[in-house]
C-alpha cells in the first residue's frame, strides 16, 4: 500500500519522495494521536473549513452522525456495485436497456446509498457545494462556485420574500449561500437522510434555521410532500440527472410551482453537438464511468432535456452549456479543480494527493479506524475523477448545462 505510493512518486520525481514520506509519518502520527490518546470526535462546523485536517478524516470515517452502521458500509457499497455490473471491464455492458432499466427501477436505494457513502468524502475534497462551476482566469474555486450559485438566482428573479424549492439539495450548501444573497425562504430536498441530519444541523449553526431548511423526500414524487403552487421558483444544482424519468420530475416541479414561476438547472449531460458518438467505445466508456462513479442511471443530452421540459408543462426560456468557453482561453476548464496543483490548498485534489488520500483511507481501514468498504469507495471516486477530466478534455461531457424554463 505504502510502497506503491513510493513508487508512483518516484516515477514522478525523487522530490516527491518526501511528499510521501511526509504523508506517510502524519498518518502514523495522526493514528496514535486519534486512535490513542484522543477521545474528541469531529465535530462538524459551518463556520469551519470543512474536513481541513488528517485527524478529521480519521474521524469522519467513523462518523457517529452515519445512517449507515459501521458494518454496514461494506454492505452498501456492494450492492450499489452490482447495479452498475461490468462497469469499467466490458464496455457497453452499463448501456444496455436491461441495466439502464435495473438502476431506474432501483434509483432510490441506488442514490441514497451512493450519498451515504460519498458524502463525506465530497465534503473532504470539495467543501459543502456539491458542484462544478464556470471559473474565470484569476478567480478562486470557492469564488467560481458561489458566482455560479448566485447567477442561478439572478436569473430566477429571487427576492427577499420568494419561497423557493432546492430539489435534490445536498447538505445544502448553494442553499444557505442563495439564501444570504437574496434572504429568500428556501426548502431543500434529497432522498438522502444522512444529509438532512447534516445540512439542518449547519443552517442551524448559521441561525438560518427559520428560513432554511432540508426534508427528506423524493423529487419524483413531489406531490405527496407539497401543495400545489407552493413555490415562486424552483433550482436544481447538478442533481435532476440522478432522475430515473427526468419527465415525472419536471412534472412534479410543475406541480409545486405558482402559474409563471421559473425553474432553473445546472445538470449532466452528454454533448453530441461536440462530437459525443454512442457508437464510439472510447466515448462509451468515459461515459459509462461518469455514471457509475456518481450514481447516475444513464445520462441525457441537451435535446432530451429541453423535450422533457416541454412535455412536462414549461416553456424554455434559455438553455446553454455554462461552461461553454472552458477552452477560450478565458476561462480554468471546470475539471481543472480535479487536477488540482501542488500547493497546500490543491494537493489533495492532485492525482499524487488523491492517492495519498486513498492510501490514508486504507490505512485507516486496516486498522479498523475506517469501516470496512471504505477502500472501495474511495477508489471508486479517484477512477471516476479520471473519466470526468477525459470527458472535459474531449468536450463529450459538461456538468453545466444551465436552463431556465417558465410554468405555463
Amino acid at each position: 500500500m505504502i510502497s506503491a505510493l513510493v513508487d508512483y512518486a518516484a516515477s514522478i520525481h525523487p522530490s516527491l519522495l518526501l511528499v510521501v514520506g511526509a504523508f506517510s509519518v502524519l498518518i502514523v502520527v495522526d493514528l496514535l494521536t486519534t486512535r490513542v490518546f484522543s477521545k474528541v470526535s469531529f465535530q462538524r462546523g459551518v463556520h469551519k473549513k470543512t474536513f481541513s485536517a488528517v485527524s478529521d478524516v480519521t474521524s469522519l470515517l467513523s462518523n457517529p452522525d452515519s445512517v449507515l452502521p459501521r458494518e454496514g458500509v461494506k454492505e452498501s457499497i456492494s450492492g450499489y456495485e452490482t447495479l452498475f455490473a461490468g462497469a469499467r471491464n466490458s464496455i457497453g455492458k452499463t448501456s444496455t436497456s436491461d441495466s439502464i432499466e435495473l438502476r431506474a427501477k432501483e434509483y432510490k436505494t441506488m442514490v441514497s446509498s451512493f450519498y451515504d457513502l460519498v458524502t463525506d468524502f465530497y465534503e473532504w475534497g470539495w467543501g459543502q457545494s456539491f458542484h462544478f462551476a464556470p471559473r474565470l482566469i484569476g478567480e478562486t474555486f470557492k469564488e467560481s462556485i458561489v458566482r455560479a450559485e448566485y447567477y442561478l438566482a439572478l436569473r430566477l428573479r429571487i427576492q427577499p420574500d420568494s419561497r423557493v424549492l432546492d430539489l435534490g439539495c445536498g447538505v445544502g450548501g448553494p442553499m444557505r449561500n442563495i439564501h444570504q444573497f437574496t434572504g429568500a425562504d428556501i426548502t431543500g430536498i434529497t432522498i438522502n437522510e444522512y444529509q438532512v441530519r447534516v445540512g439542518n444541523r449547519y443552517c442551524a449553526q448559521k441561525g438560518i434555521g427559520n428560513k432554511c431548511r432540508l426534508f427528506q423526500g423524493d423529487f419524483q414524487k413531489l406531490g405527496g410532500k407539497f401543495e400545489p403552487e407552493s413555490f415562486d421558483a424552483a433550482y436544481a444544482i447538478e442533481a435532476t440527472c440522478h432522475s430515473p424519468d427526468r419527465r415525472v420530475c419536471f412534472k412534479e416541479v410543475n406541480h409545486c410551482l405558482k402559474k409563471g414561476g421559473l425553474f432553473a438547472a445546472y445538470d449532466w449531460v452528454v454533448l453530441p453537438e461536440k462530437g459525443y458518438d454512442s457508437n464510439n467505445p472510447d466515448h462509451v466508456r468515459i461515459k459509462e464511468g461518469i455514471e457509475v462513479g456518481n450514481g447516475l442511471p444513464t445520462l441525457a443530452t441537451t435535446e432530451e432535456i429541453v423535450r422533457d421540459l416541454e412535455n412536462s408543462g414549461f416553456e424554455v426560456v434559455d438553455v446553454f452549456d455554462a461552461n461553454k468557453d472552458f477552452h477560450s482561453g478565458r476561462e480554468i476548464p471546470w475539471y481543472s479543480t480535479l487536477n488540482g496543483s501542488f500547493t497546500v490548498k490543491g494537493f489533495r485534489m492532485t492525482r499524487l494527493g488523491r492517492i495519498c488520500t486513498h492510501t490514508l483511507v486504507s490505512t485507516l481501514e486496516f486498522f479498523r479506524i475506517a469501516p470496512k468498504g471504505s477502500t472501495r469507495v474511495s477508489s471508486l471516486l479517484n477512477a471516476t475523477a479520471l473519466d470526468l477530466v477525459e470527458g472535459g478534455m474531449k468536450e463529450i461531457f459538461t456538468p453545466s448545462l444551465f436552463f431556465v424554463a417558465r410554468k405555463k
